[in-house]
């Protein structure tokens, strides 16, 4: 036991090559939403919030998702773009940090992403004032309707303040379970040249 304690599973090296080979397993492990991720935002001040969001792409240019921007997020993004966001992989024992500023993606990703999705989903992201008060459903509902109607026989356009962000990650920290809760964890911190460098941490 002491010699498979010892054996180590989050090696240095860089984190986006090793976040590809966890994402790669989870998504044929987890049974629902492999790439869902917790996002924390905070206001100016400090005041943070979270929610689950669903990463779009990744690479070693950043972790995309898409949202409204004038959401709660999105404006707690404008005024603060530094976030974290937090992958839980249940099936796996696993899980992985990373924090970073935000940068928007080109209108011509937004686009395309917007126009791969379900076409209910693109009404629905034109009928929804994200996050503000809703006297009831039904009032959603007949706003979905109308807007439908709108875009009956042509294609629906992405609202202008309908669109993604690029987490560019500053640091990155992988979690595995290990029996008997001697957890192995590794942090990972961009250093001045652009590589990476990282520790070890107790868990």
């Amino acid at each position: 036991m002491e010699t498979e304690l010892a054996r180590e599973v989050v090696p240095h090296g860089d984190p986006i090559d090793l976040f590809k080979l966890w994402y790669d397993e989870a998504r044929t492990t987890e049974p629902n939403d492999s790439n869902a991720m917790a996002l924390a935002t905070a206001t100016p001040d400090g005041h943070p919030s979270v929610r689950m969001v669903l990463l779009k792409g990744y690479g070693p240019d950043g972790f995309v998702f898409y949202t409204n921007g004038h959401s709660r997020k999105g404006g707690e993004i404008a005024a603060n773009p530094n976030v974290a966001l937090l992958f839980h992989w249940k099936s796996l024992r696993r899980q992985i940090r990373i924090e970073g500023g935000l940068q928007p993606v080109t209108a011509e990703e937004a686009d395309a992403y917007f126009h791969s999705r379900a076409r209910d989903s693109q009404l629905g992201a034109v009928a929804s004032d994200q996050s503000a008060p809703l006297d009831s459903r039904e009032t959603f509902l007949a706003r979905y309707e109308t807007v439908r109607d709108r875009f009956e026989g042509r294609e629906v356009e992405r609202p202008a303040h309908w669109g993604g962000y690029r987490v560019v990650p500053s640091a990155m920290e992988f979690w595995h379970d290990r029996a008997h809760r001697l957890h192995e964890r590794r942090r990972f911190v961009r250093d001045g040249d652009g590589g990476w460098s990282s520790t070890l941490l107790y868990p």
